[in-house]
């Protein structure tokens, strides 16, 4: 006997998700709410292709050997080696470059897509997320960073998250390399230990203070042994930039005073916190000075493009996360002004400030919290197939293109089952209605219509199967003429149980 050809075995790439219907459909939803914002903002829509060419997206290949690092990376026919982009801001960049001349300053813009990451995936960290920007570009002063924590602000309850279950954090990239330059850490030479303080900042929730001076000094043991070594900084360094990190009595007078203090004798750090207090000013006019977004100096934004104010975005209710752990979620999305970025295409200043969200984890957050009520999706109405000769096919399928022209979503059962199967398969589907005709209905004029929803209400209720089947839970018999106006009718009545 030949033996069995082998199967092929079905597996996910480490690092990427399958969607579900019901995940797109919150995500499409989502999105849609954070569009109208931007829309009324006076943003437009753009889009960019998934791959740019590697130099454009700023990472350069370090050797012949690693020509994958951090990004998705191959060649073309030409030798040319291309990438699948890591983030929206960067091919943002290029396009503006490329088209400068055409495009009215400033230019206001969103996108949406997916990015990819060469990276080793873990928990929470994909090689593939969707990430939805919006971006100023040509506009020098801080007023459009201003505008762009207070569009987040307004995203946020937009969908529906509380005032006080959400804070826009505001800081500048000056003021940390003031703070930096302050204490001796200016320079190319430095830029391994800048890194390493920058990262140690950033750590303030998880490690704490004391957590943080270690970072910045000799390095710190974790609780699992691993040690991290730090930045070497002595005490007097460590102190200057712990400044930053002190609490805030929430007063941004206060907040500037101690920025001031923390960047003394640097002059970028110096033009760093007047910005920011400039943008204290701008927010409190415009009266989101209430809690919504905060100066903070303590945000810390990772890539090296950023070149002034920095923002983020952070969930402050305690919520679940997947695994059903009552945690506080922290931040869903942030961004910064990037003036550096589209001058390495054109050799000249042109200024640009951006906002990124983490679609899936802001995804994630609203779910748990309860934010993203899918309940008014409503699944196919589904024609069952008593008889498979053509004229009855035919009959059945001019009943489900008078309920989609009608409106309602409408499938004839495709396959191959019986009834019970049948009704079994519009149950997982969700289906609202079952529509049933036999021989006997045919001949008399009439459908069954099974209101799926009710009747499993019904059912629960009744014991006996003998009672079930007398009783037949959720069903009724109507006229052919009146499918549409009966489907209606429950589909209704289903809405005004849900509401």
């Amino acid at each position: 006997m030949a033996d069995k050809p082998e199967k092929m075995k079905a597996r996910l790439p480490r690092g990427f998700a399958d969607r579900s219907a019901e995940d797109i459909r919150a995500v499409d939803k989502m999105m849609a709410t954070i569009r109208g914002v931007y829309e009324l903002y006076g943003f437009e829509p753009v889009e960019q292709p998934l791959i740019e060419y590697t130099d454009a997206l700023g990472k350069f290949l370090p050797d012949q050997d690693r020509p994958n690092e951090g990004v998705f990376s191959f060649q073309d026919d030409d030798e040319q080696w291309l990438s699948l982009r890591y983030d929206l801001t960067a091919p943002t960049a290029r396009f503006v470059a490329e088209n400068y001349d055409r495009l009215p300053k400033p230019y206001r813009s969103y996108r949406s897509g997916w990015v990819f990451r060469n990276e080793k995936p873990g928990p929470g960290r994909f090689r593939q997320f969707m990430q939805f920007d919006a971006d100023t570009i040509g506009t020098p002063g801080v007023a459009a960073d201003a505008e762009m924590a207070m569009m987040m602000a307004d995203v946020m309850e937009a969908l529906g998250i509380a005032r006080g279950d959400y804070v826009i954090r505001v800081n500048n990239r000056k003021v940390l390399d003031g703070v930096l330059e302050a204490i001796g850490l200016g320079g190319d030479d430095n830029a391994g230990r800048r890194l390493i303080v920058l990262r140690a900042i950033d750590k303030l929730d998880k490690v704490g203070p004391d957590g943080v001076r270690a970072l910045l000094g000799k390095g710190r043991l974790d609780e699992s042994g691993d040690f991290t070594k730090g930045a070497g900084l002595d005490d007097a360094q460590a102190d200057r930039v712990l400044l930053l990190t002190a609490p805030s009595t929430g007063d941004l007078t206060d907040t500037l005073v101690k920025m001031r203090a923390a960047v003394s004798g640097s002059e970028r750090g110096a033009e760093g916190v007047q910005e920011l207090q400039d943008i204290g000013a701008m927010i409190a006019a415009a009266g989101y000075e209430d809690g919504r977004v905060k100066i903070d100096p303590s945000i810390v934004r990772g890539l090296e493009y950023y070149t002034g104010p920095v923002y983020e975005a952070e969930l402050l209710a305690e919520i679940p996360n997947d695994e059903g752990k009552i945690v506080r979620f922290g931040s869903v999305g942030g961004g910064g002004r990037y003036d550096g970025l589209i001058s390495r295409f054109r050799g000249e200043p042109v200024p640009a400030t951006g906002f990124s969200i983490g679609v899936s984890r802001l995804m994630t957050a609203l779910k748990n919290l309860g934010k993203l009520d899918m309940s008014d999706i409503v699944q196919p109405v589904v024609v069952l197939v008593m008889d498979r000769d053509t004229e009855s096919l035919g009959r059945y399928q001019k009943m489900v293109s008078q309920l989609r022209q009608a409106g309602i979503r409408a499938e004839l059962y495709l396959g191959g089952a019986g009834m019970k199967a049948q009704l079994k398969y519009a149950d997982r589907r969700g289906s609202p209605v079952a529509v049933i005709q036999g021989s006997s209905e045919r001949d008399a004029g009439e459908v069954q219509l099974k209101d799926l929803i009710e009747g499993a209400r019904q059912a629960a209720a009744i014991a006996d199967h003998a009672e079930y089947k007398e009783a037949r839970p959720g069903q009724v018999t109507v006229p052919e003429a009146d499918l549409v106006a009966e489907v209606k009718k429950i589909l209704a009545a289903q809405a005004a149980d849900r509401q």
